[in-house]
């Protein structure tokens, strides 16, 4: 038979320190995917935490565990009214059904408290609640005596605190006595005395024999006959009833604000150790930060020795079957594991509460590295993109522009060979000269390449050395384009000895290209200015010429690699855009700069920057 199932199923399962509890588990579980619902671990940790055995709290914790391997989410609030709290949980996370285990004991008296499982029933009514046997095993209810006795620690300090308050109770209540006051004020007095005494000492033994105390120095010296433990008044042991009664009324419920404020604050530690964590991976950048991060934070919150071994490490795995003194956590996100964290616990279980904070830092951590993990592969991702499209455009480019000088030399070689007895002398040096200047356009273009390649790929060597700048311009001008005849170029050198630490053969390669450039894309007989000067304790190279210029558009493109605008050279020739990105990559190994501008009126005008060497001359 089909069964229609619910949307939004929550099922909330109780957790104890019972040894049956993980029976109460496994049947939540398998209801939680009978109903395809979602399964949330709730443990009310009781104020007296610290009071529970030793056993207990390790059977809590393999409770604990177990819960979350089987797939629960774990939840842990602090309180001591268990039934009030799992039902304002319930309310509160909308959950559809309960799941509880039921202890052996009975309600022994009318007036008794009623078992657990009946006041969650009554808390609510609207929420189907199953219970499972559970079994009563070491979980008989600890009587006060045994909590007192457990959580009596006496202290010097404190009995020296007692003492002194008492004392003081005593002055004041002798003050009172002279100045006319009535009993019911000294009274007042030593009740504010036993307060006193349960907020500064620490452990409560002190409060029960304030409380005594009190009764005992109020009868002594403020009951008729004093200095007597007798009265002639019987209402006086009403009255001294009452004050024990209120005393002790007063010095515990201090004693609970205490215990209650150290717990809050524990609480609120471990959360902002929670919250910090959460701010500082944010700012994470690296795997390895994140993981350091996360063992300080886990360090700090229960300053016990923390370990990580990154994902592919044995030892974890083969010291997880050695120590069992360390707890092991694996740092996992959607089946995909970044390493596992050892915690030396020494023996002794973490909190309910601390491990539910410990697995949010780690959530946290494995969130993190998540994220740096896709954006890592998302940047190798676009880097694969852009080589991809660098290859294509350089394919693309070459196939194109180098099918023009290659077409030029085959077919004048072809002439040669088939036609040189009828080539007068005339054709026949001009033919040489075209495959002179085609064969160079291809020896710079794979230089250009090579330089590339070497300088992307981090192999370019500089080789440094002090150089004239003036030397190093008058030796490119003897390579470069042999058309450079058909314009007029002018050096322009200042008085001063520019010295500039470099490598001359990569800066010669840059000035070459550069006046190139000028030469190959501007009209025959303009202007190619070549003027190199101090500027700010740098030296400064600029080649200027007059031609069309570079459009606005283009400029900011004109440094990227295989770039080459929508001009047309001079000579016919587009290039591959190769030039102008290989003297961005030169000059920057040089710690310098180049950048273009406009020259007036007309043309375009490239700057070199270098840093000068000062050199000192020993006289």
């Amino acid at each position: 038979m089909s069964r229609t199932v619910e949307a939004g199923e929550h099922i909330l399962v109780c957790i104890s320190p019972s040894p049956s509890n993980p029976k109460v588990v496994t049947e939540a579980v398998k209801m939680a995917e009978a109903f395809q619902a979602t399964l949330t671990a709730l443990y009310v940790k009781p104020t007296d935490y610290d009071s529970l055995s030793e056993n207990d709290k390790q059977r809590l914790q393999r409770n604990l565990s177990h819960a979350e391997q089987s797939g629960a989410s774990i939840t842990t609030i602090v309180g001591d009214d268990v039934p009030a709290q799992i039902a304002e949980y319930a309310r509160i996370s909308n959950t559809t059904k309960i799941v509880v285990g039921r202890s052996g004991m009975k309600r022994r008296h009318f007036w008794g408290r009623q078992p657990l499982t009946e006041q969650i029933i009554q808390n609510v009514p609207d929420i189907d609640v199953y219970i499972i046997p559970d079994s009563s095993a070491d979980l008989k209810p600890r009587t006060a005596h045994s909590l007192i006795t457990e959580e009596i620690r006496p202290t010097l300090t404190d009995l020296v605190k007692t003492i002194a308050l008492l004392i003081l109770a005593l002055a004041i209540g002798l003050v009172f006595t002279r100045f006319g006051f009535s009993e019911s004020n000294i009274i007042t007095v030593f009740i504010l005395g036993v307060l006193g005494i349960s907020v500064f000492t620490v452990s409560p033994l002190y409060s029960i024999v304030g409380s005594l105390a009190s009764v005992l120095l109020f009868n002594w010296f403020f009951i008729e006959p004093r200095f007597s433990f007798h009265t002639y008044e019987t209402e006086y042991a009403v009255t001294f009833a009452i004050m024990l009664t209120s005393s002790l009324i007063t010095g515990t419920l201090a004693n609970r604000i205490k215990r209650n404020a150290r717990q809050a604050a524990r609480e609120a530690f471990r959360t902002k150790v929670l919250l910090d964590t959460t701010q500082l991976l944010q700012k994470a950048g690296k795997a390895e930060e994140v993981l350091q991060i996360t063992a300080h934070q886990i360090t700090t919150l229960l300053n016990r020795e923390v370990t990580i071994y990154p994902p592919g490490d044995h030892e974890a795995l083969e010291n997880e079957d050695k120590d069992k003194t360390v707890q092991y956590h694996t740092i996992r996100l959607n089946d995909y594991s970044y390493g596992r964290i050892a915690i030396r616990s020494g023996g002794t279980p973490l909190e309910p509460f601390e491990n539910s904070i410990v697995m949010s830092i780690l959530g946290e951590c494995a969130l993190t590295l998540e994220n740096l993990r896709h954006a890592e592969e998302k940047e190798q991702a676009t880097v694969m993109v852009r080589n991809e499209q660098l290859r294509s455009n350089l394919l693309r480019s070459i196939s194109h522009d180098i099918r023009t000088p290659l077409t030029s030399i085959s077919g004048n070689a072809s002439n040669l060979l088939y036609h040189y007895q009828h080539l007068d002398d005339e054709t026949l040096r001009q033919i040489f000269s075209d495959i002179y200047d085609d064969s160079e356009w291809l020896i710079d273009l794979v230089e250009n390449l090579l330089s590339i390649s070497r300088i992307e790929n981090g192999q370019m060597q500089l080789h440094l050395s002090l150089e004239v700048m003036s030397d190093v311009i008058e030796e490119a001008l003897r390579h470069v384009d042999r058309n450079v005849d058909q314009h007029h170029v002018t050096v322009e050198n200042t008085d001063d000895i520019l010295l500039v630490e470099m490598d001359a053969r990569l800066i010669m390669q840059v000035l070459i290209n550069l006046i190139n450039n000028a030469i190959k894309n501007t009209p025959v007989g303009s202007q190619i200015v070549i003027r190199s000067e101090q500027i700010d304790g740098e030296t400064v190279v600029t080649v200027s010429d007059d031609g069309p210029g570079i459009p606005d558009d283009t400029k900011q493109h004109i440094f990227e690699m295989f770039y080459t605008g929508q001009n047309t050279v001079v000579d016919g020739r587009r290039g591959l855009g190769l030039g102008l990105a290989l003297c961005k990559s030169i000059v920057e190994a040089h710690h310098g700069r180049i950048r273009l501008v406009d020259n007036d009126p007309h043309g375009c005008r490239f700057i070199i920057s270098l840093p000068m060497k000062e050199v000192q001359v020993n006289e």
